[in-house]
């Protein structure tokens, strides 16, 4: 007679996480309901800026002196940073996003005020505050947070009787934009105001609002044209090329042309070395010089599909602050990465706009960051009846 030893099962270790979907842990239930490829499209966005630093850095270090790989290991400080930054504001329900909004907004409202007079000038603008090695640009983080509070404040107008949402949306729109003018950047107020008459918009703005607005707005541009010096040169440059200095925009135009369909091959470009901004405002051209076409294609195919992605997931929501913040924020980066591109392709006038995930920028890195954070919560599956 045999006898057999029958061993039990060794239980899984709790403290671990399974990701299925009986896993009631914090992660997991993050896991579950936060949109995954719409993750995996912004870590190959990470991922495509990480390689073309790597092409565009070393030349830039090399026109200040600097170290080879200066700007590349710079940036890849914050990209780890950045990477926590999404994951951990998309963990957070909506209401908490709402709040981290308002505290973030309030604080690097006032940090915008400091830099209109703690900050050098830099190439014409007082945008950046010194912290050491690194600036900050407190402007790129009001950006999202507006985004939210004003979508907040359009939504609470019109779900709680009485309240001056709109009114104070106003408000703010004029404060935020009137700091930015100061700086000056107009490109980035441009982009503010278009995010915000969005939101009022699908708010329930009414045909009065709509026509005021676009008329305050085309009454904008033309004022900046006329008062503004740097936006009246750049738009007569635009309009007739032989009024002024076109060099970076001629040596973009020559990247693309020299890159053809597939590029020169990663590390052979040339006009990266002549072109000042390349690891910056123009890293685009840089992409169509050392990968060609198939490569620029590719990013702009990854914000197309992320904005889609985003928008798809909002199509059956039902809570109009919800709906509004993220709107706000796929309608930011969308503007944004066509703003940056149509630039260096000459379409529109150049502006000082980086491309986000993708430009050098400490600054721009991390507030993108948290912009796609956000918008990766808010577009989580939610509880029916979740408390906002």
């Amino acid at each position: 007679m045999s006898l057999r030893v029958v061993t039990a099962p060794t239980p899984a270790n709790p403290a671990s996480p399974s990701f299925t979907r009986m896993d009631t842990s914090l992660l997991g239930q993050w896991w579950w309901t936060v949109d995954r490829v719409l993750l995996g499209a912004i870590a190959l966005l990470i991922g495509v800026g990480m390689v073309l630093i790597m092409a565009a850095g070393p030349p830039a270090a090399a026109r200040i002196g600097a170290g080879t790989f200066h700007f590349v290991q710079r940036q890849f400080l914050f990209v780890p940073v950045a990477a926590a930054l999404v994951v951990g504001v998309s963990i957070l329900p909506a209401r908490q996003v709402r709040r981290l909004a308002v505290v973030l907004f309030g604080f690097f409202t006032l940090l915008l005020i400091l830099t209109l007079v703690l900050s050098s000038d830099i190439k014409g603008a007082s945008r950046w505050l010194s912290l050491g090695p690194f600036a900050l640009q407190p402007s790129e983080f009001v950006k999202p947070t507006f985004a939210v509070v004003t979508a907040w404040m359009f939504a609470s107008a019109r779900t709680q009787e009485g309240f001056p949402g709109n009114a104070v949306a106003i408000l703010l729109m004029a404060i935020v934009g009137g700091l930015l003018v100061a700086q000056p950047d107009f490109g980035m107020t441009m982009v503010v105001a278009c995010v915000w008459a969005s939101q009022f918009f699908m708010a329930g703005l009414s045909l009065f609002w709509v026509v005021s607005l676009a008329a305050m707005g085309v009454g904008g541009a033309v004022l900046a044209y006329h008062m503004l010096p740097h936006v009246h040169d750049r738009v007569n440059r635009f309009l007739d090329p032989q009024t002024g200095d076109q060099y970076q925009i001629q040596k973009s135009m020559e990247a693309f042309t020299e890159g053809g369909l597939l590029g020169r091959g990663p590390g052979e470009g040339r006009v990266k070395e002549q072109l000042p901004d390349a690891h910056t405002d123009f890293i685009f051209a840089v992409a169509g010089e050392e990968f060609g076409l198939l490569l620029c294609l590719l990013i702009v195919a990854l914000f197309a599909f992320i904005i889609i992605r985003a928008s798809l997931r909002l199509r059956r929501e039902t809570n109009l602050f919800v709906l509004l913040a993220a709107s706000g924020l796929v309608t930011q980066i969308g503007l944004q990465a066509l703003i940056n591109m149509a630039s260096s392709l000459s379409l529109i006038p150049t502006k000082g706009m980086t491309l986000p995930f993708i430009s050098y920028g400490g600054s721009s890195m991390l507030s993108t960051a948290l912009c796609m954070g956000m918008i990766l919560a808010l577009t989580r599956r939610r509880a029916q009846g979740e408390m906002l």
